[in-house]
C-alpha cells in the first residue's frame, strides 16, 4: 500500500487548508484511516480517524470541532479539512492505515502504512 499525501502550505491563523492522503496497491475500501501530526522536538500525535465505510470517526481533543476528516472510496482518498488553524498547528501530518482488527486508533504504533509527510505552517 502507497499512501500520498498533500495540500500542506503556509497559511495565517484562521484560515483554512485541506489535505489529502490518496492511496494505491489496496483495497482502499476496507481501510480504517487515521492523520497524525508532528511538531518539531515532540512526538507524533494522533489528530483523526475515520472508519473504513466513512461512519466512525474520531478527533484529539485539540481539534475538535475545528477539523473534519472525511474519505471517498471511490477515489481512493481520505481527507482532513482544517479549519480555524492556530499556529499550533503547525507540524508535518502524517496519514496513516490503521492495522486490521486493532481499535487503538490512537496509538502510532497501530499502524503498518504510513504516506510521506505535508507540511502546515500557521502563521500567528
Amino acid at each position: 500500500v502507497q499512501l500520498q499525501a498533500s495540500g500542506g502550505g503556509l497559511v495565517q491563523a484562521g484560515g483554512s487548508l485541506r489535505l489529502s492522503c490518496a492511496a494505491s496497491g489496496g483495497d482502499f475500501s476496507s481501510y480504517d484511516m487515521g492523520w497524525f501530526r508532528q511538531a518539531p522536538g515532540k512526538e507524533r500525535e494522533f489528530v483523526a480517524f475515520i472508519g473504513w465505510s466513512g461512519g466512525r470517526w474520531y478527533y484529539a481533543d485539540s481539534v475538535k470541532g475545528r477539523f473534519t476528516i472525511s474519505r471517498d472510496n471511490a477515489e481512493n482518498t481520505v481527507y482532513l479539512r482544517m479549519n480555524s488553524l492556530k499556529p499550533e498547528d503547525t507540524a508535518v501530518y502524517y496519514c496513516a492505515v490503521l492495522n486490521v482488527g486493532s481499535y487503538a486508533y490512537t496509538v502510532p504504533n497501530e499502524y503498518n502504512y504510513w504516506g510521506q509527510e505535508t507540511l502546515v505552517t500557521v502563521s500567528s
